[in-house]
């Protein structure tokens, strides 16, 4: 029988919104005289190992937590000065849109541009010092449950045991963590979360969730051509056609910039590779000039929970809840989701405080979090922004942009129609009799790589013996009709060359090469048979981030 542990509150995952939701318990448990016992589990190595995002952030939520942030060291160092918008044309064109033609969501004074890892990493001290248990290192593998069907907490993974299963002299059983409450914020995608939002149904109201697949690399460039707090945002090329999605460029402090590009998953064209585009779109002009003569020093990769307002699922469920991305609270027009990440751990903080001072039972709680929730600023801003992605997936770039500027800048959110988007990002791909495929130029080595000098840069690492945590259902699909119909995608929307079509005896074989996996669940979303299931591997193993 596993060791178990007793807490008021587990919370799973120390990203931005799982540590806004400790702070604010201990802060709120404090204000109201309750000794509360709270608990962060982090699968990473250390907290911001498995933490990527662009990121400029709105520090609002971070005000109602630490209104002294600045006096306390926050690590927003770089105000936005400078912002810019472009519509690429080709691979040399580009259109500067005047800032008054763009949403008034992508305007940035008054925000930062930060290392997100960092700044998890800055949080994670401040809970630390209100009291709060943190430990990097475990990861979540199991819901635990009451006889009831209450959530009872979590069990972590066991931890040394070979790939075919037996137990290694390094075997160590996985522990369970018991709570009151248990708060899910594992990101985007996020594998409990994903079983949860299943087995409770908790999106039988909302639209699909859509997804995009996030890629950024840190480069340090020379003085010159570094502009601290410019904030650079586009799209349009090379992302054309049935596919779209945009790019961003970021000069933050230390004479660094990141640059990335988000690409919608809903794309059709099964030869399309998200990796590729992007090593191509740092040819452009646009990018050239900052990154010619620069070094590249990190590299990452995350998928982004797009769908908004219209997407969201019961966020609460028989003694849990689910915060930030894990739910997908991120605001897709302001291209930010920090700030409503941390504010969704805010109220499900204040609303668990409540309910144990009350004696709640989880009718109550639900009634009481939805009226904090529906009551609160993250509420008004995602239902504001609900037309966002639909616009752009119904209408394009052009068309969508232009209703987005009406909407957010002439009616600020409120136009009496809500678009709704019931594709599924998996079910649109076309097969390859129907695409024309795409040949990538080869990578120069200096503004654009191989893939494996990428996954290098991420310090990604897990141990070797120990099962695939990339779990096939059927594993005649990858060969099978994934292979017959689009010459299996996975090869080419993986941005880590997890998944290879190799030849072995005369043979089509495919191999899954795990212990490159940046944990950034593009497959679990992209599949087009929804055959493959990323599931936590052994705590630690991943991407270790310095700076992203």
């Amino acid at each position: 029988m596993r060791e178990s542990m007793e807490f008021d509150v587990v919370i799973v995952g120390a990203g931005p919104s799982g540590l806004a939701t400790a702070i604010r318990l201990k802060q709120a448990s404090v204000k109201a005289n309750q000794e509360l016992n709270v608990c962060v589990i982090e699968k990473g190595s250390e907290v911001g190992a498995h933490i990527l995002s662009g990121a400029v952030v709105e520090p609002r939520a971070l005000e109602e937590l630490f209104p002294n942030w600045q006096a306390l060291g926050a690590p927003l160092a770089t105000a936005v000065t400078k912002d810019e918008v472009y519509l690429l044309k080709n691979a040399q064109q580009a259109s500067k849109i005047p800032n008054v033609f763009v949403p008034k969501t992508m305007h940035n004074q008054g925000n930062y541009i930060v290392s997100l890892g960092n700044l998890c990493r800055w949080l994670a001290g401040q809970a630390e010092g209100l009291g709060i248990e943190i430990f990097p290192g475990f990861a979540a593998a199991e819901v635990l449950f009451h006889d009831d069907g209450r959530i009872k907490g979590v069990a972590t993974g066991d931890m040394g045991v070979s790939a075919t299963g037996e137990q290694l002299s390094t075997y160590m059983e996985g522990m369970e963590l018991h709570a009151k409450y248990t708060v899910f914020s594992e990101g985007c995608r996020g594998h409990l979360g994903k079983q949860l939002i299943q087995q409770f149904n908790l999106d039988e109201k909302a639209d699909p969730q859509h997804y995009a697949l996030g890629i950024k690399e840190l480069w340090q460039i020379p003085p010159e051509k570094h502009q601290p707090g410019l904030v650079i945002h586009g799209s349009g090329w090379p992302l054309t056609g049935d596919s779209s999605g945009g790019f961003f460029l970021y000069h933050g402090e230390n004479q660094q910039v990141v640059a990335g590009l988000i690409t919608d998953l809903n794309y059709k064209n099964p030869w399309l590779s998200p990796y590729e585009e992007f090593q191509r779109l740092k040819h452009h002009p646009i990018f050239a000039q900052y990154l010619e003569g620069a070094e590249r020093v990190s590299y990452g990769a995350r998928a982004i929970a797009k769908g908004g307002f219209n997407a969201l699922p019961t966020m609460t469920l028989p003694g849990a809840v689910l915060v930030g991305c894990d739910a997908g609270t991120l605001n897709f027009a302001k291209i930010k989701g920090t700030h409503t990440a941390m504010k969704s751990g805010i109220i499900a903080a204040d609303s668990i405080v409540e309910a144990l001072l009350e004696s709640l039972d989880d009718g109550a709680f639900d009634k009481l979090f939805k009226t904090q929730f529906e009551s609160s600023w993250l509420y008004d801003e995602l239902k504001a922004s609900r037309n966002f992605g639909p616009a752009m997936h119904k209408f394009g770039t052009l068309f969508g942009g232009a209703f987005n500027y009406l909407d957010q800048n002439w009616f600020a959110g409120k136009l009496p129609i809500t678009l709704r988007d019931q594709t599924h990002d998996h079910a649109a791909m076309l097969t390859v009799d129907e695409a024309e495929k795409i040949d990538y130029p080869k990578p120069d080595g200096k503004l654009s790589f191989d893939r494996l000098s990428s996954v290098f840069l991420s310090n990604t690492n897990h141990e070797e013996e120990q099962p695939c945590h990339l779990v096939l259902a059927d594993d005649s699909i990858p060969t099978g009709s994934n292979w017959q119909k689009f010459a299996e995608p996975a090869q080419r929307y993986c941005p880590a060359g997890v998944y290879e079509m190799i030849e072995l005896e005369g043979k089509d074989t495919f191999k899954i090469n795990a212990q490159n996996c940046l944990h950034c669940k593009t497959c679990d979303i992209k599949d087009p048979a929804q055959n493959i299931t990323w599931v936590t591997p052994e705590g630690a193993g991943g991407p270790n981030y310095p700076n992203m």
